[in-house]
């Protein structure tokens, strides 16, 4: 049985325009002045076309084929997935909400989330590896130090690299103050993590050549030692490939398979 998505436009933009008055009060935001409905209904028409003619064709085939893992640990997403990721960067979706300091568009998170309701409509599986960009944008360009934010914020916001969020673990699930992985300080400055992960989304794929990791970890600082419970927690930001282009020891043990988004490569990562 074929399928095809007409996006509830004329709704989105009632929702927009006439319940929230959004316009109106982006004339009142200095970051929004210049946007207007007709900019705004603009970019709206293109996602939708992106999400029915890009994602949509995908949906079925993905999920039936699912991701493969491989024995050297690496993932191969579904055919026509990485294609379509590209198309989707090189549409600038990705930098959509993102601040224009970091090569962000700077648009109202209001049009990202409508963007992303079509996304999600048309292929969830496929829009659950690009779903975290944006959350991982904020947590490093408010939280990284200077140096993180120069290597790694600008790929994020473009969409050059992906990221994931890693912080469930096997004994620690919605109580994460059990959790045990560990992040050893060196000489260098650096981190040595050690754990293991479960259930993470874009763990391990081939849409992009890195993947930048946010990982929930315990540090291990004999100077300052991390209390128990959730208030010992730190994030630690663990790329799949390290400054100098080698390959991090970061390593994907299994996929799950969940039932709906095969194609979302859910991963455990050691």
């Amino acid at each position: 049985m074929t399928w095809h998505y007409d996006a509830p436009l004329v709704s989105m933009r009632r929702v927009i325009d006439q319940v929230l008055d959004a316009p109106a009060l982006w004339a009142e935001c200095p970051a929004f002045a210049d946007l207007d409905m007709e900019t705004a209904d603009a970019v709206l028409q293109e996602a939708a076309r992106f999400a029915s003619e890009v994602l949509q064709p995908l949906n079925g085939p993905g999920d039936l084929a699912g991701c493969t893992r491989h024995a050297d640990g690496s993932v191969s997403t579904p055919a026509g997935f990485r294609a379509a990721y590209q198309a989707f960067v090189q549409g600038g979706w990705p930098a959509l909400p993102c601040d224009p300091a970091w090569g962000g568009q700077g648009l109202p998170l209001l049009l990202d989330a409508a963007m992303r309701e079509m996304l999600d409509a048309c292929n969830h599986g496929w829009n659950m590896y690009p779903d975290l960009l944006h959350g991982a944008f904020e947590t490093l360009k408010h939280h990284g130090s200077d140096e993180l934010k120069a290597r790694y914020l600008h790929q994020i916001a473009s969409g050059e690299w992906l990221a994931a969020m890693a912080l469930t673990e096997p004994q620690a699930g919605s109580d994460l103050g059990q959790l045990r992985t560990r992040a050893e300080p060196l000489a260098d400055g650096s981190l040595r993590v050690s754990g293991s992960k479960i259930f993470i989304s874009g763990g391990e794929h081939d849409l992009t050549d890195n993947i930048v990791h946010l990982v929930l970890c315990r540090l291990q600082d004999p100077a300052n030692p991390a209390p128990p419970g959730t208030k010992g927690l730190s994030l630690a930001l663990v790329p799949k490939v390290l400054p100098d282009g080698s390959r991090n020891a970061m390593f994907c043990d299994g996929i799950e398979k969940k039932m709906g988004i095969r194609a979302s490569a859910t991963c455990a990562m050691r």
